[in-house]
């Protein structure tokens, strides 16, 4: 399973981006996929999982203003992000979960990760 992140950018705070997430492999509807983010000098962090179903779970922190959501004949999630504020500057990661529930926040539950993309927000 490989993992593609892309569709970060430099924005306004205010604005928004849309991140994409190309997940290959054949089982993709399988898995739940979720997205964390890293800032700099600061621990990377959970933002947001989708099930198999399409059922999504955030962080207080982007609830209301980012949305998640799966296209299974792509092979694709999507993360919409609004509202952007300053502290959502971040490295943005997506993998897959090691089960189809769309439930965890731990690193742990997650095998294959992407390779990061940037989203910059500034003022």
């Amino acid at each position: 399973v490989q993992l593609q992140a892309s569709g970060g950018g430099l924005v306004q705070a205010g604005g928004s981006l849309r991140l994409s997430c190309a997940v290959s492999g054949p089982t993709f509807s399988r898995y739940g996929v979720g997205w964390f983010r890293q800032a700099p000098g600061k621990e990377r962090e959970f933002v947001v999982v989708i099930s198999y179903s399409g059922g999504g779970y955030y962080a207080d922190s982007v609830k209301g203003r980012f949305t998640i959501s799966r296209d299974n004949a792509k092979n694709t999630v999507y993360l919409q992000m609004n509202s952007l504020k300053l502290e959502d500057t971040a490295v943005y990661y997506c993998a897959t979960e090691n089960s189809p529930y769309g439930s965890s926040r731990y690193e742990g539950s997650y095998e294959h990760w992407g390779q990061g993309t940037q989203v910059t927000v500034s003022s």
